[in-house]
């Protein structure tokens, strides 16, 4: 069967986007794995489905390179956003769009009649570890907590925003082994989900780069969840303040990202790339 679909990033974080008002897909899981190698297939960090809604506007299922469900992409909400407004789906300027982790809420932005950013509404941090989860009998948040990976002991501080991110602060992401060391902290039995790792240095109170080991995908130009993650680490660490505009640095681009009492909220670039079809 011949598959339409819409090649889009957020940062860089690209996935390959189907949309199900129109076609059913199967099985998504192996669809992944077959379509979104770089080398053989279109390529792309995944698969995002988007799909009719009987709770908002539209729902976003997205699958990993290695055929994993996963539960939130921040990136990835964008993008669907942008899909849905961009052709006439839905004729709104803000947007409730189903997830795993819950409806998040989308405002948009326009140029030329067109969606270019989007401000989305991450729901409040999850700081209780079993919900995160990780498996510790302590009840209060992981704030530059002790952890042995290999060889290393690291100071992590766990935070969820729908999916699991442990953040590590260092001197410089950029000379992180991250092929080497993600996946000793993605498959690490501390995280019985596994997770996602976040290296960040701060630069200054308004300001963190970041290099992201996503589980499911590896590394990743960026992660919104993971941006989320960083910034609410950075807070709780003291690093920056509550309430206050932080820009992520990410190898694909930037992410402004606030910390409220009220929430977590993102905002950032949505772009199209391509249109096409692929024959499966």
């Amino acid at each position: 069967m011949k598959i339409p679909f819409t090649k889009m990033h957020g940062c860089g974080n690209d996935y390959i986007y189907i949309n199900c008002f129109e076609h059913t897909i199967d099985d998504p899981s192996t669809l992944s794995q077959q379509i979104s190698d770089r080398h053989f297939g279109i390529g792309g960090d995944g698969i995002v489905l988007i799909c009719p809604s009987d709770e908002a506007d539209a729902k976003m299922r997205m699958f990993n390179i290695d055929g994993s469900e996963g539960k939130m992409c921040g990136n990835a909400i964008r993008c669907v956003a942008k899909y849905v407004y961009d052709n006439n789906i839905v004729a709104k300027e803000v947007l409730k769009i189903e997830t795993l982790s819950g409806i998040k809420t989308i405002k948009l932005f326009m140029e030329n009649g067109k969606m270019t950013t989007a401000k989305v509404d991450m729901g409040k941090a999850i700081l209780e570890p079993a919900l995160i989860p990780v498996q510790s009998k302590e009840e209060n948040p992981l704030i530059n907590f002790p952890l042995q990976v290999g060889d290393i002991s690291y100071h992590i501080t766990t935070v969820s925003m729908g999916n699991p991110h442990c953040v590590v602060f260092v001197e410089d992401p950029m000379l992180v082994d991250l092929p080497l060391i993600g996946p000793k902290f993605e498959h690490h039995s501390f995280f019985p989900e596994s997770v996602n790792t976040e290296f960040i240095v701060v630069k200054d109170r308004n300001t963190l780069h970041m290099r992201v080991w996503e589980r499911g995908s590896g590394e990743t130009l960026a992660c919104g969840t993971g941006a989320c993650a960083a910034v609410v680490a950075a807070v709780l660490n003291g690093y920056c303040d509550k309430d206050s505009n932080i820009t992520v640095k990410l190898l694909g681009g930037d992410l402004v990202i606030r910390y409220t009492d009220e929430g977590v909220f993102m905002t950032g670039p949505a772009v199209s790339v391509f249109d096409g079809e692929i024959l499966v």
